[in-house]
């Protein structure tokens, strides 16, 4: 690993959860902390590895999936910066129990454990952020097994391309989504077969509810799509 590339924003970006703490609390953050760069498909990290310490994304996108029957991915987390991954797993004193994987080329900065836990156990307020950062992810977590289980594949591809848009956004046209998925990611964040995904998504242009583009996929009517995850 390479040390001090720029993960300045995991710590001073608005959208940090460090971004409040005084000065020597984030020196010590810095002065603690191994930057990576990865490129499109490396592994970050591996179900099994033991974490050194909190994994924070800082430029790119990253797919969280977990392995199951026959080796069939399933994706529980897409991170964008300043996300965490792998903190389950760091908190719980634990292996990893899923894999993470750029899916564009991206930079990781993890946060030393002891020196991170040091902060945390000196500033109480950074207690509760991370406490309610992480009730937060369990909240959309419980969520999201509970739509990819009980909506029909409509409503849970409907759900997925929703919730593409409020991770990633748009490019500058308004309607194309900001992240370019495979076919067999969109089915795996979906919980759907490569085949129902590629389907419902013709029948989703056909409608003209989104456009496609190859790998690019354009919202064209928010208001419909949102009518179709809510009914299910």
């Amino acid at each position: 690993m390479q040390k001090k590339l720029n993960c300045d924003n995991i710590i001073e970006s608005k959208d940090s959860i460090f971004n409040f703490l005084g000065v020597e609390e984030k020196e010590i953050l810095l002065r603690n902390h191994l930057c990576a760069s990865f490129k499109k498909g490396d592994i970050i990290y591996k179900e099994g590895d033991k974490p050194s310490g909190l994994v924070c994304l800082s430029v790119g996108k990253v797919k969280v999936f977990k392995e199951g029957v026959g080796g069939r991915e399933q994706i529980v987390r897409m991170a964008r910066p300043v996300n965490f991954i792998g903190y389950r797993a760091l908190f719980a004193d634990e292996s990893y129990n899923s894999s993470a994987v750029a899916i564009e080329d991206c930079t990781i900065c993890i946060l030393d454990k002891e020196s991170l836990l040091r902060v945390m156990r000196n500033n109480g307020e950074l207690g509760i952020r991370m406490t309610k950062y992480l009730a937060q992810e369990l909240g959309f977590s419980t969520m999201r097994t509970v739509s990819l289980t009980q909506k029909h594949i409509r409503g849970r591809l409907a759900e997925s391309l929703l919730f593409l848009s409020d991770t990633y956004g748009f490019e500058d046209d308004g309607t194309t989504l900001r992240v370019y998925l495979s076919r067999e990611d969109l089915a795996s964040l979906s919980n759907m077969t490569t085949s129902n995904a590629i389907r419902t998504l013709s029948t989703f242009a056909i409608e003209e509810v989104i456009g496609l583009e190859g790998r690019k996929i354009k919202l064209l009517d928010l208001h419909r799509l949102l009518k179709i995850s809510e009914m299910g």
